[in-house]
């Protein structure tokens, strides 16, 4: 069974991550945006993270992050 990182979406926003496989070249990153969904009811899906060197953003599915083989929480 795959490490998990202990998360909830609702604290996500400007949380550290680092790639444990670089994408682009890049492995540090933050989260600059949670997506929120168009009805308050509905579950958080989406956040938007950017690489801390180039600025480039893009959108993940947040329950990636819980995936250790994915993403270590922090700056490594």
């Amino acid at each position: 069974m795959p490490t998990k990182n202990p998360l909830s979406p609702k604290k996500l926003l400007l949380t550290k991550w680092t790639a444990v496989h670089p994408i682009k070249k890049q492995k540090h990153f933050l989260v600059c945006k949670v997506i929120l969904p168009e009805l308050p009811q509905e579950a958080i899906k989406h956040v938007e993270i950017e690489a801390v060197f180039s600025k480039e953003v893009r959108q993940i599915d947040w329950r990636e992050l819980t995936d250790a083989t994915i993403w270590k929480q922090g700056w490594i």
